[in-house]
């Protein structure tokens, strides 16, 4: 009686932690959007922004200069931001519990450099759908890790080990494209960067049609993603079938990455911290996770925007990796120590 009155207790405590979460992503979000659609060259009053924004707003005032760049340019990098920086978030969460690692993301275990490595070659190659290719290098890129981890031991250290040698490898493709581009050196070399700067709506709805197509069904699998992530063979202990979970959600984090990668760009280590710093606050449950890692990535990457545009169109994946990289090396130095 006493132990499930403690156990009730923990739930209603880390329910209520939960609800004021919400409430502060809620207003930081709100925020974050109407700095990032009133602040720029030309700042436009948030009242005005509301105003702006409006379904009902006449024809003749749609046209005007400000509509313009709230409606057509401001808006849609914010869109773009948000939806990238969610998918990544919640690709890590994703991937760090499928694979029992807890330094796992789409960046550090190469399939961002791989749907990179496609992505440039459909360029240099003057294909008309970039997507498409970066999808195939991701996967590429996804099944070698698991390759060259399988058959070097199979633990959580090969995994990222065998990430890094495939990042650096087709890093090394991607500059070998790079030299032999020609008249798609420019525009390869600006993509690769990361950067919503010039973000289509097209292109922004296209990413958040793919976060839907990766994170809806990891939502859905999330009772399934909390056993795996118990531990190696856990989750067939408990009825889930590893092997069909694990390349189905894979394929669609991968599919997921490279309509990002393909659309904006390498934006790295999102994945990576925001799933860090939520477990905390969240718990370790994946359907509360994965939701909350979206809306905080989607915050963080707009956030992270904002400062590059304001350091002078600095490309967002060199924010991100600036804050990142330290991140990264902070968890690499303590799982040493807990080994």
């Amino acid at each position: 009686m006493q132990r499930a009155s403690v156990l009730s207790d923990y739930k209603a405590a880390r329910r209520g932690r939960r609800l004021r979460f919400a409430a502060t992503l809620f207003c930081v979000l709100v925020s974050v959007a109407l700095w990032r659609l009133a602040q720029g060259d030309w700042p436009i009053p948030p009242s005005r922004v509301f105003a702006l924004l409006s379904p009902f707003l006449s024809e003749a005032e749609r046209m005007t200069p400000e509509a313009i760049v709230v409606r057509s340019v401001r808006l849609p990098r914010l869109l773009a931001a948000l939806g990238a920086g969610g998918l990544l978030s919640a690709a890590g969460v994703v991937l760090q519990g499928l694979l029992f690692n807890p330094l796992a993301e789409p960046y550090t275990l190469g399939i961002a450099a791989g749907a990179a490595f496609g992505g440039a070659l459909g360029f240099a190659a003057h294909f008309p759908w970039v997507t498409p290719a970066a999808f195939a290098g991701a996967l590429i890129a996804l099944w070698s890790v698991q390759a060259i981890a399988w058959r070097s031991g199979g633990s959580r250290a090969h995994l990222v080990l065998a990430g890094i040698v495939v990042n650096a490898f087709l890093s090394a493709g991607v500059t070998f494209l790079k030299a032999i581009a020609d008249d798609r050196l420019g525009a390869i070399v600006l993509w690769l960067m990361g950067s919503f700067s010039g973000a289509s709506l097209g292109a922004s709805l296209g990413v958040w049609g793919a976060a839907a197509l990766s994170v809806l069904p990891a939502w859905a699998y999330g009772r399934q993603l909390d056993a795996v992530s118990l531990g190696e063979d856990r989750g067939s202990l408990l009825g889930v079938d590893e092997r069909r979970l694990r390349m189905g959600l894979l394929c669609l984090v991968s599919l997921g990455t490279a309509a990002t990668v393909g659309s904006f760009g390498i934006i790295g280590f999102v994945g990576l911290v925001v799933p860090h710093l939520l477990r905390p606050i969240i718990g370790p449950l994946h359907r509360p996770l994965l939701l909350f890692a979206f809306w905080t990535g989607g915050c963080l990457t707009a956030l992270a925007d904002g400062a590059a545009q304001s350091l002078g169109e600095l490309p967002v994946g060199v924010v991100t990796a600036l804050i990142g990289g330290p991140f990264f090396c902070w968890l690499l130095l303590r799982q040493g120590r807990g080994s």
